[in-house]
């Protein structure tokens, strides 16, 4: 069967579109390819900085014939309808039409539409300029002449040239011929811009691929991936050293090359002095570069770096490691310069003593003194909640009130939530935010701050993602559970709150942040309390508490179901006041317990036996006694779930004052037999008012000794 080969050969792609872009280029022409009843056996995607390429293997030389039947209306409708049923079907009159006959429904009028097949080729022509005009780039641009004409050509570099091929193996495959804007396709690309920029004429992908590896290009982006990878170790190893890797920076550098060449740099010593996480940011923002450690050492850095070119140069690569050098030095000579403005004085402290007295700081200390300018300065948080400083104000007496509930030492507290934003008015962060809380924890550990204070500086943003440990330290607890808090509730007074997919301000990472820090530390908290209370920092925002809560709970609900819960347990544990996320959980885990065992199930069998039969009884007003009289009962399986009812009634309730849910689950599943013999032995709806309305009353009470524990109506099973 023919393969096709298609090639977009461009300008430069930005490296951080590259592998969405290709991936979008195969879905959009397979699905087109199958849309328009071709079929093939595989396709895969390539892409370069300079070209994205496909390969799809096996496609059908042509659609299948296509026969259908269009029912119509009667041979008797109104002519409005024989007429909408002519543009359907696409006829031009209704003689074209032919009449069928039912039994039941008369004569109708049936359209017998053919459709001959069509070759590939002419679906491929057809399907690809339309696919280049639609491509969804984040960002395209117009080029050239045409590029003042309305609807012209854009793309995210100016397109080049067009390989498009098609054909069996055992034949010389043709060139699908078609034109976009000028561009025209054909068999014809091109090599390495600098070591074989000349014309490469091409038949297939094998041949293809073949052809751009001896022209000094490797079309597999993996395969790029693994070569800078495995050479950067050995350069590393074979100077002492051990490379840092970085599989994001890997990932992009692979986009900036097509023939990649790994060389080593260097920078003075002296630059070492800078933390090693500003040293690797400043490498790797501004020249792609991975840091190298000496052999077996963790912590520190070496004055190594490695770098990809994209050519062989003739000098190895001498000329432009030397150039590389020259940018980082003057890179980490700007990074040395924030490093040492942060641990010295500020030029405005004297207009900082207000905002020092307010947050008890010491201004003989760097931190404390740009927590002060940060006040000082009114930076916004944002427009309608007010200053940082007023929020670390509000985080802080949050923090406060937290601080005994988590075990935390209040005064700990106090100060790592002081002290938690003040990273924010340095250099370093100002330079690269990504290091804010890293370098709060540095700077903190600089000047002499307990460990849990420095700490929580940098802990207190966690979790940022689901796969982001949790702080497990006290303080850091106590000051990140405030922080999300307070950012939850602020949003929630100014209704600002998640809609769709929309989260601009990352409510939900927020949320589950509490959940996981309560359930993963096994936390206590009443979250209606601690919601009022920060709520009381806002006008008019207490009233939103049961919706803040409600969003929490489908928080819980996420995280539990990727722990593997079954989601029905957990809406049976969930009511609306439920404030106590690790009591949700304990019980959760308490009930899936109890029904993996056999005893389990067939006591939920029961229970919602009793259930239904009692929910229908109210629905028809059926009359159910206040409470069981036990001089009612005729049958001896009566007085046995009555007595059973009793005790694990008594049971459920001890064990679930003492939270042992547990033991909750395990005193209900002594119902299970008497449950099962009742509705074998005893007919609920007796003929006597009195004894039915008494049995429905004993069902009553099955239902509200489980719904103790759990409501066993919302359990599949």
């Amino acid at each position: 069967m023919p393969d096709l080969l298609l090639e977009l050969r461009s300008e430069e792609i930005p490296a951080r579109m590259q592998r969405k872009a290709a991936g979008d280029l195969r879905k959009m022409l397979t699905d087109g390819l199958v849309e328009a009843g071709l079929t093939y056996e595989a396709a895969r995607e390539y892409w370069t900085p300079r070209r994205l390429a496909l390969d799809i293997r096996g496609l059908t030389a042509r659609s299948k014939d296509i026969r259908e039947e269009i029912k119509g209306p009667s041979t008797t409708a109104p002519e409005q309808a024989v007429q909408g049923f002519l543009r359907k079907a696409g006829l031009s009159s209704i003689a074209e039409a032919h009449v069928h006959s039912d039994p039941k429904k008369g004569d109708f009028y049936v359209a017998h539409i053919s459709k001959p097949g069509r070759a590939a080729e002419e679906i491929i022509a057809e399907l690809v300029p339309g696919i280049i005009k639609s491509f969804p780039w984040p960002k395209s641009m117009r080029w050239g002449p045409a590029s003042a004409k309305p609807g012209s050509l854009r793309w995210v570099r100016p397109l080049q040239s067009i390989v498009c091929t098609f054909g069996p193996e055992t034949e010389e495959p043709v060139v699908v011929d078609f034109e976009i804007d000028g561009v025209h396709s054909g068999n014809i690309t091109f090599g390495h811009r600098f070591h074989a920029p000349g014309p490469i004429s091409v038949r297939r992908f094998d041949d293809y691929s073949a052809k751009l590896e001896a022209a000094k290009v490797v079309l597999d982006a993996d395969r790029r991936k693994e070569i800078i990878l495995a050479d950067a170790r050995n350069i590393a190893f074979a100077n002492g050293l051990d490379l840092v890797e970085d599989e994001g920076l890997l990932e992009e550098v692979s986009g900036l090359v097509e023939w990649p060449v790994v060389l080593m740099g260097e920078f003075e010593q002296d630059y070492l002095t800078i933390p090693a996480e500003v040293i690797r940011l400043t490498i790797r923002a501004n020249q792609k570069c991975f840091v190298t450690r000496p052999h077996g050492v963790a912590e520190d850095l070496s004055n190594r770096f490695i770098l990809v070119a994209n050519i062989e140069a003739k000098d190895g690569g001498m000329e432009i490691a030397y150039g590389n050098g020259k940018v980082v030095r003057a890179r980490l000579s700007d990074a040395l310069y924030f490093w040492k403005t942060d641990q010295g004085d500020l030029p405005d402290l004297d207009q900082l003593r207000e905002s020092a007295a307010k947050f008890e700081l010491d201004l003989k200390k760097p931190l404390d003194q740009r927590m002060a300018r940060l006040d000082h300065l009114n930076v916004t948080f944002h427009a309608k909640l007010g200053t940082q400083g007023a929020r670390v104000e509000r985080i802080k007496r949050l923090a406060e009130e937290l601080a005994p509930v988590v075990g935390a030492d209040a005064a700990l507290v106090v100060r790592a939530a002081v002290l938690a934003k003040a990273d924010l008015q340095t250099e370093v962060v100002g330079e690269f935010p990504e290091l804010q809380g890293a370098m709060g924890r540095k700077y903190a550990l600089l000047q002499g701050e307990h460990p849990s204070v420095a700490a929580t500086a940098e802990d207190h943003y966690k979790p940022q993602g689901p796969s982001d440990r949790v702080p497990t330290d006290t303080v850091s607890v106590a000051v990140a559970l405030a922080d999300k808090l307070d950012t939850l509730t602020g949003f929630w007074a100014i209704d600002e709150k998640p809609t769709g997919s929309k989260d601009p301000f990352a409510l939900r990472r927020a949320a589950l942040g509490v959940v996981r820090i309560l359930v993963e530390n096994r936390i206590r908290l009443g979250l209606t309390s601690i919601f009022a209370k920060a709520f009381a920092n806002f006008c008019g925002g207490a009233g939103q508490t049961s919706d803040l809560l409600a969003f929490f709970h489908d928080r819980l609900k996420v995280y539990l179901r990727d722990q593997g819960a079954r989601y029905d347990l957990i809406d049976a544990v969930i009511t609306p006041q439920s404030d106590d996320l690790l009591q949700i959980v304990r019980r959760v885990e308490a009930l899936g317990s109890l029904l993996d065992t056999e005893g389990g199930k067939n006591l939920l069998a029961g229970t919602k036996r009793a259930a239904n039969i009692l929910a229908a009884e109210e629905k028809k007003k059926t009359l159910v006694a206040e409470a069981v009289e036990p001089a009612l009962f005729r049958e001896n399986a009566e007085k046995k779930l009555f007595a059973a009812v009793n005790q694990a009634e008594k049971e459920a309730g001890q064990a679930i004052q003492n939270e042992d849910f547990s033991a909750a689950m395990l005193s209900l599943s002594v119902l299970r037999e008497p449950v099962d013999s009742f509705f074998e032995g005893v007919l609920v709806n007796d003929e006597d008012q009195a004894v039915r309305a008494n049995r429905l009353a004993l069902l009553a009470r099955i239902r509200a000794a489980t719904d103790q524990v759990a409501d066993f109506s919302k359990i599949v099973g």
